[in-house]
């Protein structure tokens, strides 16, 4: 069957699966950690701390590396075919910057976290907010961690390359040991500890990888003399402020379920690691597989075959997402009983996220089709389009949060997600059925978008 496949999409499929095998894996480790905490801490104050501070803490680096990998994907697999001294200068600038922009964060972080805990925490107990100023002295230096693997995870996505995927579980496994090997009354220092070395270990293991698939001769360089930078820089900017603003959706929740009691938190925790285990190994395979497909297709100049297949690749991935949405449905109290409910976690506390979690399945339909649409619209360029969807999103979520946690709890904050994606999902579907000249005439685009017309 494979065999009678387009080549595009072949390698779709089988990036695709590649990417879901170490997925598995890798979410796998996450899901051993995440019955280690459940089994040592319970939804209990600890995590509530953890969960904080790893949402807001990896808030601003989650979404400069999301943002420019969408931008730098397209910009390395153009840059790859071309002469190797420019692309050996962009690699060594690009390195340069990214090792900056992750030390300054990092120490920004660090300085700014009393603030951060009197503004957005304020409504957690004394208790909780002391623990996260201790979490925060690993997750700052995490910053410049998170950067630097980005990076590199992005020039072996170019490459079609994708065990960056399998490492995503390092940090994982290394908090998952560090929770088993350390005393029942260590508090929070496994987490912090476990946390800090294992995003440590994981760039430094990416960047040996990415170095062996695309080298880079010569130290980092703070510049921006290569030719890559026309291409990157405006484009980069404009998905920047599209990315803030879906990224806001992670503080959000967590700052409308500080309000909502005690662990509420760490009740959103638990099933949004659920939901992320899920996702991961069903949407986000083929989302990470697709890009580097795409922008090649675009560089031969056959968009409207590019078009065409991402079109049935999101067809499909909906349907799939329906169907895991009721199975879902039906498995989950028995999910998370067979994966939490031991130690200090209870039957109580299965129920409760069970309910949750229950809600946060409504999404997966929309964000398994828009996904494979996001990489295609990203291939085109079509950044401006992006960024004005993206807006929109956040803005409809804001606004549900304030209406449906109040009556629903947590569960409406899973909701509230389930309604964005899916405008999302219409929006990017009535923007991927029009041809790009019409997407460009629209407001708030631009000229440059016009790559690879049908």
């Amino acid at each position: 069957m494979l065999a009678r496949l387009h080549a595009d999409h072949r390698r779709i499929a089988l990036g695709a699966a590649r990417v879901a095998m170490f997925l598995l894996l890798g979410k796998v480790v996450g899901a051993f950690k995440e019955m280690a905490v459940a089994y040592r801490y319970g939804v209990s104050d600890v995590v509530d701390a953890y969960q904080f501070t790893l949402t807001i803490a990896n808030w601003l680096p989650l979404t400069l590396v999301g943002a420019f990998s969408v931008v730098l994907i397209p910009v390395l697999v153009r840059s790859r075919h071309q002469d190797k001294g420019p692309h050996q200068q962009f690699l060594r600038e690009i390195q340069g910057w990214a090792l900056l922009v992750g030390a300054t964060l990092g120490i920004g972080l660090y300085f700014i976290w009393p603030l951060v805990l009197d503004v957005v925490g304020r409504s957690l107990p004394a208790s909780v907010q002391g623990m996260s100023g201790l979490l925060i002295m690993g997750f700052a230096p995490a910053a410049l961690f998170t950067i630097w693997t980005g990076l590199s995870a992005a020039r072996l996505r170019a490459h079609e390359r994708h065990v960056n995927t399998l490492l995503d579980s390092v940090p994982a496994l290394v908090i998952l040991v560090w929770v088993l090997l350390s005393p029942a009354e260590s508090g929070v220092w496994p987490l912090l500890w476990g946390t800090l070395v294992g995003y440590a270990l994981q760039s430094l293991i990416l960047y040996g990888f990415a170095q062996a698939v695309d080298p880079m001769c010569g130290p980092p360089a703070i510049s921006r003399q290569a030719v890559q930078w026309s291409a990157l820089a405006s484009a980069a900017g404009i998905m920047l402020v599209g990315q803030l603003a879906m990224s806001l959706v992670g503080p959000i929740d967590q700052y409308t379920a500080s309000g909502l009691g005690a662990n509420a938190n760490s009740t959103l925790g638990y099933a949004a690691r659920l939901l992320a285990l899920i996702i991961g190994i069903g949407a986000a395979s083929v989302g990470r597989a697709a890009l580097p497909v795409f922008a090649d297709i675009q560089s031969r100049g056959d968009a409207g075959h590019a078009r065409r297949t991402a079109l049935k690749w999101s067809g499909v991935m909906l349907v799939g997402g329906f169907a895991v949405m009721l199975v879902g449905w039906v498995l989950a109290p028995w999910g998370v009983a067979f994966l939490f409910e031991r130690g200090a976690f209870s039957a109580q506390d299965t129920a409760s996220v069970a309910h949750v979690l229950r809600w946060g399945l409504v999404q997966l339909p929309f964000y398994f089709g828009v996904l494979i649409l996001v990489q295609l619209l990203a291939s085109q360029n079509r950044y401006w389009v992006m960024a004005w969807i993206a807006i929109a999103n956040f803005l409809l979520k804001a606004v549900m949060n304030e209406i449906l946690a109040p009556s629903m709890g947590v569960a409406g904050i899973m909701l509230a997600t389930g309604m964005m994606y899916a405008l999302s999902y219409a929006c990017y579907l009535y923007v991927a059925l029009r041809p790009v000249a019409d997407v460009n005439a629209m407001p708030g685009t631009r000229g440059g978008q016009g790559k690879g017309r049908e």
